[in-house]
């Protein structure tokens, strides 16, 4: 089988993990694999068909033609010999290989795709996979990857999650400690679209260290040097973009102080003095 190994992932074992072949020939295309098969059905059922019929084991019947079938396809080369990868980095090999769940020399026909799918998609760094036969012999599997975006902070532990709010990983985070940190109940889901709110003033958003989510409505941002900036509820952006224009007028980040509050429309509430937490509503 041909796993791809991800990136800067160390071989297994010691084992070469080649990359896939460019070679996959596509035998379901050929005008005789499609008859072949029915015949082998075909005759599978004539050779059990009549006593399923008069005792009346349809269901059974069904199930003996099936394997019987797949059985004999198998023994005429449709049987799994290579498992090709593709968009594999971040995803332990050893757990792709488990949540398939195909071993060489197994009918390739009997594959559950729907279910191997399903076993995939639930893997902690897969955001969507595609499973197909290229028969005689060939497994192809291909996947999403989810791609990290924020350390999301709740009850003091700490989660990696993606645009889309869900839970990468929890634990053993150290690779990740450059990411942005949200904080609080509700902050995963607001995540995206808080990046995208101080990605619109890149030198503010040089400054930030984290951000919480206030009262499920609002954020407050956590600067550099204990700043604290209250956005409002409504029109944050509006807002962010107030705080670039004073700093670069009066360069207010500069200045001796730990709130800049700015939840009142066209003001800024400047308060100096001890450093707070940030959590006030």
């Amino acid at each position: 089988m041909i796993f791809g190994r991800g990136k800067n992932e160390p071989k297994d074992g010691g084992k070469s993990l080649a990359t896939p072949r460019p070679r996959v020939r596509p035998m379901w295309r050929r005008a005789w694999v499609t008859p072949l098969i029915f015949a082998v059905t075909l005759g599978t059922i004539s050779g059990v068909g009549w006593w399923g019929w008069s005792s009346g084991h349809i269901t059974n019947l069904a199930m003996q033609v099936r394997d019987a079938a797949i059985s004999t396809t198998a023994s005429l080369g449709f049987e799994v010999r290579e498992v090709m990868v593709s968009g594999r980095q971040k995803t332990n090999r050893n757990q792709l290989i488990n949540a398939l769940d195909v071993e060489r020399g197994a009918p390739i026909l009997a594959i559950n795709i729907d279910e191997a799918k399903s076993r995939i998609d639930s893997l902690p760094w897969v955001r969507s996979s595609t499973i197909e036969r290229m028969l005689p012999d060939t497994v192809l599997v291909s996947i999403v990857e989810r791609e990290p975006l924020v350390l999301w902070q709740l009850n003091g532990k700490h989660h990696l999650i993606d645009a889309e709010g869900v839970v990468i990983l929890e634990g053993n985070l150290e690779s990740y400690s450059d990411l942005l940190v949200v904080v609080g109940e509700g902050a995963q889901n607001e995540a995206a679209a808080l990046i995208a709110l101080l990605g619109s003033q890149p030198d503010l958003m040089e400054q930030v260290k984290s951000a919480s989510w206030v009262g499920q409505r609002r954020w407050n941002i956590h600067l550099k040097g204990d700043i604290d900036v209250r956005l409002p509820e409504d029109d944050a952006n509006a807002a962010w973009s107030r705080l670039a224009e004073y700093h670069k007028s009066h360069r207010v980040l500069d200045k001796d102080v730990s709130v800049l509050d700015l939840r009142i429309p066209d003001r800024l509430i400047v308060k100096t003095g001890p450093k707070t937490d940030g959590q006030e509503t």
